[in-house]
């Protein structure tokens, strides 16, 4: 896969992101209690700028510690989220097809991850 190609997939994934935690984040603002809570804060928050995060070190090519702080923590989060849910312990918002959202979390974050170091991994072989 070549370089450009990897950026492109990553900008998508993180605008698709952006797209769902956003409308999940406006239906927690209009009607609280959609999404769980950490501690005061709703998760679907968190997670919604855990994609504008690495977006905006993305676009200005900025730190790439940022990014993996950001789509790390959100990794976790997701990870703990699903893992509450296959135990029964956590609630996650669902999609219209019933599939809890803190499963597409995990695999989304999984693979940001996973093309930011494939990303550095094919630049350093350029220089």
């Amino acid at each position: 896969m070549k370089v450009r190609t990897i950026k492109i997939l990553i900008y998508i994934i993180l605008i698709l992101g952006i797209y769902g935690a956003g409308n999940l984040a406006v239906h927690e603002f209009l009607e609280e209690g959609t999404c769980p809570k950490l501690g005061i804060i709703p998760a679907c928050y968190v997670v919604l700028f855990c994609f504008v995060i690495p977006l905006i070190t993305l676009i200005f090519n900025k730190s790439k510690t940022i990014y993996f702080l950001f789509t790390g923590f959100a990794l976790a989060l997701a990870a703990y989220a699903t893992i509450g849910q296959l135990f029964d312990k956590i609630q996650c918002p669902k999609t219209e097809g019933e599939i809890p959202m803190c499963y597409i979390s995990f695999v989304i974050f999984s693979s940001l991850i996973l093309l930011k170091i494939i990303l550095l991994r094919k630049n350093n072989m350029l220089e």
